[in-house]
């Protein structure tokens, strides 16, 4: 029973990082209409340049690596996915307003590339670690129920506590303010939003501002965890089931999604693997999401949409 609950409490918290990278996805096609596959490399980005910048500036600042560099190289981050968001929107973004969504999914591609290119050429394409104090030692639950008791990741607790505050943060902006509103006008028609006064441009910086603070945090977490280095983009393939299970348009969707993989991937690779020779983890995603588009391609979450002629 407590092997179970290790297995089980692990299929968890990775699950919560994979809800980490929907959450991304989820953002962009709540406010524009489309499938964002630069997410993935924007969480391989940012990990770069923090880890990059948390090496530099206690060289330049002639002071020792720590916490005080490590939040300096956050808020530099944090300013440089700011900046990309204006250059998206800028460069890419605004010449193709009201196209079909095809061109702007095949817009998102094309940055995806370039920021897979970029990054490396600038900052290097060494395995690079990521250090902000995550603690990395297990705890042992349960101890007094089972012999040994039940071992718990502290690292993978602390990142399912931040996914849950971003989840409440996010739903809260987008149901309660002003411009969480006008970003679910803009995703419902951009032709109608622009017409009662909502600045398109704007909104499109917004929401890929803070999809670049989302993958912000995914990056700092899995680059803390494995690493930063060029798989980290790869990561955003297992996000794309978790979005279809859980709703493209629903944040606690991506949350639950998220979990549902992660449980199950963990659950049948100990438990099924054995009998079938192994390596039930790598597609178990991707046959669960397959199951889910033929029953309910909306997925768990997600509005269905109703076109009446």
């Amino acid at each position: 029973m407590a092997f179970f609950l290790e297995t089980l409490f692990g299929g968890l918290m990775v699950g919560t990082l994979y809800a980490l990278v929907a959450i991304g996805f989820v953002l962009i096609f709540k406010a524009s209409g489309v499938f964002n596959f630069a997410q993935g490399a924007m969480v391989l980005f940012s990990a770069l340049v923090m880890a990059r910048f948390a090496e530099w500036i206690p060289q330049w600042l002639g002071m020792e690596p720590g916490l005080v560099g490590n939040l300096l190289a956050i808020v530099v981050t944090l300013v440089g996915m700011v900046l990309v968001a204006w250059a998206i929107e800028r460069l890419a973004l605004r010449h193709l307003v009201n196209q079909e969504p095809i061109i702007l999914l095949m817009a998102t591609l094309g940055i995806a590339y370039l920021l897979d290119g970029f990054g490396p050429m600038v900052f290097g394409s060494e395995v690079y670690s990521i250090n902000v104090g995550m603690p990395k030692d297990p705890v042992f639950l349960m101890e007094s129920t089972f012999e040994g008791g039940v071992m718990i990741s502290l690292e993978d607790l602390m990142a399912a506590g931040i996914a849950a505050v971003m989840v409440a943060a996010l739903s809260i902006f987008f149901q309660k303010t002003k411009t969480g509103r006008a970003l679910r006008a803009v995703a419902d028609d951009h032709q109608a939003a622009q017409s009662i006064g909502i600045p398109l441009s704007r909104i499109w910086v917004i929401v890929w501002s803070v999809a670049g603070a989302v993958a912000l945090v995914v990056g700092v977490i899995w680059g803390s965890k494995l690493g930063v280095q060029y798989s980290l983009s790869l990561v955003a393939l297992k996000a794309l089931p978790v979005v279809i299970l859980g709703g493209l348009t629903s944040l606690p969707g991506a949350i639950i999604g998220g979990l549902i993989i992660g449980v199950g991937e963990k659950l049948s690779e100990v438990y099924i693997g054995p009998m079938v020779g192994g390596g039930i983890e790598t597609w178990f995603a991707y046959g669960l999401a397959l199951c889910f588009l033929l029953v309910r391609p909306q997925g768990l979450f997600g509005d269905k949409i109703i076109d009446r002629v």
